[in-house]
Order: C-alpha cells, then sequence, then structure tokens
C-alpha cells in the first residue's frame, strides 16, 4: 500500500507530463536497488492525432543468465481521461489510477523485496510497460503502447518465458478475479497454473475458476508473438476510468492475497 501511495502522489502517469516523468524515475530506481538487471526501453509514439509521446517501459530482471525464466507483466501508466465518469464534466479529468495503474507497480515492487532476499530458482522478468490506457479502445488507436513496443523488441530473438502473467488491476478491495477469455484460449495451462496456487494458498474464494470476460489488455500483443501470457484481473470494479479510482478503493488484505499467488509461482 506504502508503494501505491508514493506513486499517486506523483500525480496522474500520463504520458508526457512530469507526473510520468517522476514516478518512471522512481521506479527506475527503486528496481535498480532491487533486481540484478534493470532495462530502460525508450522511445517516441506518434498518436493518431499527431501527438508524440515520450514512453517508457522498465524492466527489471532477476537472475538475467538463467534460461529458464517467467515474465510478469504490469502496467504503470494511467488513463488521460475519466471516460467512464457518470458526470460529463468530469470525463475530462485524468484517472488517479490507484487500482488501474498503481496496484500491479506496487505489487512488483513488493516482490522485488523478495526476490532480493531470497534469489528464486529460476529467472523472473519484471516489465513495467508504459502507454497501455492513454487511447481509445473502440478503435485500438494508440492502446496497448508500451506491450506492442516490448513484443517487437524482446530481450533477445530467442526469448521464450516458460510462462507469463499480467497483473492488472489487482488491488480491488473487493476482489473477485475471474479467468480471462482469451487468456483461457490461447495459454490454458497458465490459467489451470494459476489457478492451481491460488486455491492451494486457500484463495480460491478470489481467484474464481470462471470464465467471464474477453478483454484487450496488455497480454495480447505478447500472445501474438508466441509469448504464453495471461491476464489475471479484476474486472468487476465500478471505479474503473472514473475520478474515483482512489486509495481507498484498494485494499492491503487484496494486495496481500495477490501477492501471495505471484510469490509462491516464481519461489516454490
Amino acid at each position: 500500500m506504502g508503494y501505491a501511495r508514493t506513486l499517486l502522489a506523483f500525480g496522474p502517469r500520463i504520458p508526457g507530463p512530469l507526473g510520468a516523468q517522476h514516478g518512471g524515475d522512481w521506479i527506475v530506481a527503486q528496481m535498480r536497488l532491487r533486481a540484478d538487471t534493470v532495462i530502460v526501453q525508450s522511445w517516441n509514439y506518434t498518436t493518431t492525432n499527431g501527438t508524440v509521446l515520450p514512453l517508457r517501459n522498465i524492466l527489471a530482471r532477476f537472475r538475467p543468465a538463467a534460461t529458464d525464466r517467467v515474465l510478469y507483466v504490469t502496467h504503470w501508466d494511467t488513463r488521460p481521461i475519466s471516460d467512464e465518469a457518470r458526470d460529463s464534466a468530469q470525463r475530462r479529468i485524468p484517472v488517479p489510477g490507484a487500482n488501474d495503474g498503481a496496484s500491479g507497480p506496487a505489487l512488483f515492487l513488493a516482490l522485488a523485496d523478495v526476490l532480493k532476499k531470497t534469489p528464486p530458482t529460476l529467472g523472473v522478468d519484471l516489465l513495467f510497460v508504459d502507454g497501455e490506457d492513454y487511447g481509445d479502445f473502440g478503435t485500438m488507436h494508440d492502446v496497448l503502447l508500451g506491450s506492442t513496443y516490448f513484443a517487437a523488441h524482446l530481450p533477445d530473438a530467442g526469448y521464450r518465458p516458460l510462462f507469463g502473467i499480467l497483473w492488472d488491476m489487482i488491488g480491488d478491495r473487493d476482489l473477485d478475479i475471474y479467468q480471462e477469455v482469451n487468456s483461457l484460449h490461447f495459454a490454458p495451462e497458465v490459467v489451470h497454473r494459476v489457478w492451481t496456487a491460488a486455491a492451494d494458498l486457500g484463495y480460491g474464494g478470489y481467484f474464481i475458476s470462471q470464465q467471464k470476460y474477453t478483454l484487450t489488455d496488455d497480454h495480447l500483443p505478447l500472445l501474438k508473438v508466441g509469448l504464453r501470457v495471461i491476464d489475471v484481473i479484476d474486472y468487476d470494479y465500478p471505479p474503473h476510468h472514473t475520478p474515483e479510482d482512489t486509495i481507498d478503493k484498494i485494499s492491503a488484505r487484496s494486495l496481500q492475497i495477490v501477492g501471495d499467488v505471484a510469490t509462491a509461482l516464481v519461489t516454490s
């Protein structure tokens, strides 16, 4: 929760403004204190309306020489508009992004604390992607920018993790994580692995073994290049893409539950 609060204190992490610059700098600095190697992918992206966005992916690697690896992905940017707000005036307000943009990075920072203290038996890559939430998901313009870039610029030509997981919106106080349909279709064995780990930890009431949503998210560009990446997301979140996505809408308990599962998958 402390890491989530720190990210929120930088303000909206919209590509370009100082909130994103300072927030990204902070993530890089924190991961360099914890990971064995940190790779920063920086590039400029021109949107459909001609705006040039400075973007940055951050890849923190533990045991970078290990052949057997696991890829964890989350996005650290926030949406520039609250298009799901009921009040039309509020739709122009940036989303604070406590759950949608801070809960995943907070999880990764806490997991990095664990991995620094107890190195994993296999290689672990923690990828913070930028520009997931910038544009229009209806037309698919200017969205999933960081994951698309990473899919085209993998760490090496033979990069094929054993499995990958996108952790998105995992801090909801009312935690209910269903199985996402694209994940079940393209990487069912990874879904099985995650939900089995959750059940073994006694979290079957939170990781629900039912499919519910077919989502466009950062796992799709990675699946398209052959990486076995699934989406772990609590999409039943009323403050989604509204100004109400604030720190009081997430909980330490939910972060602990998801963090326990994420840790078990790379340390057991």
